[in-house]
């Protein structure tokens, strides 16, 4: 059996904003639209690819501030969750980290209006139906302190 040399992988950061609304607990999504993936779902604010020469907490710095305006420190990025996603609705393989945000400066908004149709915070047991594939599979373990998690073909394995 041949076998390529190089296994070929992604890496992407979800910052996970959580808050306590009048209803408990909330969770800050953003809806995606112009992007070729899920548009027209709600996904976790501020996610994005980790680039090269960037650490994990780097990126999900970087990502709260290009998407959504607000100032993030690498340290104040507390890693809660990794998914590894194997070939899903992109038919690439990602490790997802998914990273809670303890504090932050300014207030969140719409920074790229071309693919983000708007924020809004979600209590976390009433998400709306049409969330993405990343918040179905992610979201729930990283609220019950679950370190990792694995999706094939976008079908999430029970552990």
């Amino acid at each position: 059996m041949t076998r390529p040399e190089h296994y070929r992988f992604y890496s992407a950061v979800f910052p996970i904003l959580l808050r306590e609304g009048a209803n408990g607990q909330e969770v800050l999504l953003h809806l995606r639209q112009n992007t070729g993936y899920m548009d027209g779902c709600w996904d976790f604010a501020g996610s994005g690819h980790v680039d090269e020469n960037e650490t994990a907490r780097q990126a999900v710095a970087r990502e709260c501030q290009e998407e959504l305006g607000i100032t993030v420190e690498p340290a104040d990025a507390e890693f809660i969750h990794l998914c590894h996603r194997v070939a899903g609705g992109d038919g690439r393989t990602y490790y997802d980290l998914c990273f809670r945000i303890r504090r932050y400066s300014g207030e969140p908004a719409v920074m790229e209006p071309e693919k983000n149709a708007g924020l809004h915070w979600f209590p976390t047991d009433a998400l709306p139906e049409n969330i993405s594939s990343a918040v179905e599979a992610m979201l729930l373990p990283c609220l019950r302190g679950q370190p990792y998690s694995e999706v094939i073909h976008d079908v999430p394995v029970t552990p």
